[in-house]
C-alpha cells in the first residue's frame, strides 16, 4: 500500500524523470517550518552562507545540517509522512536522514540558484535517494525547475561553489560541465506551489532556480533521504555537507547514529 499522497503514476514518473510534485506533502506543518526557518536565520550554523556575489541585488541566505539542534525541524522530520512518501517513491524498503537544508530568498533577490545536481556534492551513492523541496510562501517565478531525466545521465554535472563558480573537485574527465538546459532545449519542469507543497527530485537529478523578482520572500525547506542502495563514497575533495570526523568506509551503509533510520518496512 503507498500513502495516500501518492499514486503509481507518480511512482512511475519519479522513477522514469527523477522527479514528480507532491501536493501537501508539509501542509499540517507550514508554521512549524517557518519557525524553524527564523530560528535557523536567527542563529546559523557552521555552514550557513549570504551567498554574496558582485553586481547581484538581495538577499540570498542558506544553511544546512541544523535538523538536530532546531526542534521544529526534527518534529517535522519524525511526524510528517515524508519518510512513507520517499519509500514510496523510492522504491525502498528503509529511508534514512541525510540532512535539511533551508534557502531563503528576500524580495529583490537577483541570483540565480545555478544549474546543479546534488549527487556530485555528497558522499552518497545509489538509485534511492530523494530530496523534497518545499517552500513556505506562494512560488511561480522563483520555484525549483528540473530537467526530467537527466538523474540518468552517463556523466555527473561537475560541482562548483555557487557564488566564485569555481569547480569543487578537479575534473579528470568523470564529470560535464553544467548545460543551458533553456538553451539546449531540454525538457524543464517547474510547477506554481502553495506553501507545503514539495518537488521530489533524485539526488542527480539537475536543478536550478531563478531569482526571486516579486515583493514577498520565498522561504523553502529541503530534507534529502536515502532509501535502501545509498552506500558511502569517497569524492576527489571535501564533500559539502562535509561531516567531518564520519570514520566511514567506501561501500558502507550510511552510520545510523548520524544519520537516522527513520522507516523500515
Amino acid at each position: 500500500m503507498t500513502h495516500p499522497l501518492v499514486s503509481q503514476t507518480m511512482i512511475d514518473t519519479y522513477q522514469a524523470e527523477g522527479v514528480v510534485l507532491i501536493k501537501g506533502l508539509f501542509a499540517d506543518h507550514v508554521d512549524q517550518l517557518r519557525d524553524g526557518v527564523a530560528a535557523n536565520m536567527a542563529e546559523p550554523g557552521p555552514y550557513a552562507s549570504e551567498n554574496k556575489k558582485q553586481g547581484e541585488s538581495g538577499r540570498f541566505f542558506d544553511d544546512y545540517c541544523n535538523w538536530t539542534r532546531i526542534p521544529q525541524f526534527r518534529e517535522v522530520i519524525e511526524t510528517s509522512p515524508v519518510a512513507e512518501v520517499a519509500a514510496d517513491l523510492m522504491k525502498s524498503q528503509s529511508v534514512q536522514v541525510f540532512h535539511d537544508h533551508v534557502l531563503v530568498k528576500e524580495p529583490g533577490t537577483s541570483m540565480a540558484t545555478p544549474w546543479h545536481q546534488d549527487g556530485p556534492y555528497y558522499f552518497v551513492e545509489g538509485q534511492q535517494t530523494v530530496s523534497f523541496w518545499s517552500p513556505l510562501d506562494p512560488v511561480k517565478q522563483a520555484t525549483l525547475r528540473c530537467v526530467a531525466g537527466s538523474h540518468r545521465w552517463e556523466k555527473e554535472v561537475l560541482p562548483t561553489r555557487w557564488v566564485s563558480e569555481e569547480g569543487f573537485f578537479p575534473d579528470e574527465g568523470q564529470y560535464i560541465p553544467a548545460p543551458d538546459p533553456d538553451a539546449e532545449g531540454m525538457k524543464v519542469v517547474e510547477f506554481e506551489m502553495e506553501p507545503g507543497d514539495a518537488v521530489a527530485f533524485n539526488y542527480r537529478t539537475l536543478h536550478g532556480a531563478r531569482g526571486n523578482q516579486s515583493d514577498s520572500r520565498r522561504r523553502a525547506f529541503s530534507l534529502r533521504l536515502v532509501g535502501d542502495d545509498a552506500r558511502y563514497v569517497e569524492r576527489p575533495g571535501r564533500t559539502s555537507p562535509p561531516f567531518p570526523g564520519h570514520d566511514m568506509t567506501p561501500g558502507q551503509r550510511l552510520r545510523e547514529d548520524w544519520f537516522p533510520i527513520l522507516l523500515q518496512r
